[in-house]
């Protein structure tokens, strides 16, 4: 990930900050990256080109921000970065099998992710499907497995089954699809927005803000502090999928690594078509600052959560 400095503004605390901020990420990065290439080498049965798959989508790149938010949130916590890795490639393998099925004819029919031909291009559509359910399965074996105490694995695999299922990721996909096809013309532009945020909340926030609480719990942190990150992760969650909105509208294909303009052309309902770019630009940069705020109480171990932060609306891809 190309990180761009963290600002606020310009300020000496903030300029002093930004080497820190992206040599951590970047180390962060190579020890999540490393330790989903030991984890998507098979040495039983599984067929090769099922393990194909899941290596071509799960190492094409990326940000890694879900992996890279519980390592930190477990940092900023006291806790052990490495007893965190595993973890975070567990969200990261969920986040890639999302990812994988969205990509699919039936759903966003998209032809480039991570800069490459996505999956189903690649492999056929079924090899696809496969490749997430098995994405997906694994995510939960490292998780049970590999997080200790078991208690605690224990308790991370229900906050990620929660995020992931149902009520989170893969029920606001299924509000999105419908919202799609649903006639809004008698319908209030409170009310439309209100159903933006749902979809948004249940589709990205919610992933974002386990990563977090599951960082927390990993370096045992009580419930308050697991609440103030989970205020974090609410308010950063949403603005990642607002700027993600406006990389729709105004990014480079060559930077994003995926089509630009898709929302538009599929009827999706987003923050820039509601409320336009610079009020959906203000959006953001209100929830980052209000995300920044929920976790003072960490004092200076925030810093490099609260640039991570900033990074989500100042990107380019």
């Amino acid at each position: 990930m190309d990180v761009a400095p963290a600002t606020t503004g310009g300020s000496t605390r903030d300029t002093e900050l930004a080497p820190v901020f992206e040599t951590t990420l970047a180390d962060y990065r190579s020890r999540i990256d490393g330790a989903l290439e030991q984890y998507l080498r098979f040495a039983g049965d599984c067929p090769a080109q099922l393990g194909e798959a899941m290596r071509y989508s799960t190492m094409a790149g990326g940000k890694r921000l879900r992996p890279l938010l519980v390592l930190l949130a477990c940092e900023a916590c006291g806790g052990e970065v490495e007893q965190a890795v595993p973890a975070g490639c567990a969200l990261e393998l969920v986040h890639t099998y999302s990812l994988v099925h969205d990509d699919l004819p039936a759903m966003d029919n998209d032809d480039l992710r991570r800069g490459r031909p996505t999956s189903h291009r690649v492999y056929g559509e079924a090899n696809a499907i496969l490749a997430g359910d098995a994405l997906l399965t694994l995510a939960f074996e490292i998780m049970a497995r590999d997080v200790r105490p078991a208690k605690t694995a224990a308790a991370c695999c229900a906050d990620l089954a929660a995020a992931a299922g149902a009520c989170g990721m893969v029920g606001g996909q299924v509000v999105d699809i419908v919202a799609q096809s649903v006639d809004r013309s008698g319908v209030s532009a409170e009310d439309v927005l209100e159903l933006l945020e749902s979809i948004h909340r249940r589709k990205t926030e919610r992933l974002l803000r386990c990563a977090l609480t599951i960082g927390a719990r990993i370096a045992q942190a009580d419930a308050a502090i697991r609440n103030s990150l989970e205020e974090y992760g609410k308010r950063v969650g949403l603005a990642f999928q607002i700027a993600d909105d406006l990389l729709d509208v105004t990014g480079d294909v060559g930077r994003m690594g995926k089509d630009a303009g898709k929302d538009a052309s599929h009827g999706k309902l987003t923050y820039p078509a509601l409320l336009g770019v610079d009020a959906s630009q203000c959006k953001a940069e209100q929830l980052i600052q209000d995300g920044c705020a929920a976790i003072a109480v960490l004092g200076d171990r925030a810093q490099v959560l609260q640039s991570l932060a900033r990074f989500v609306i100042e990107r380019d891809h």
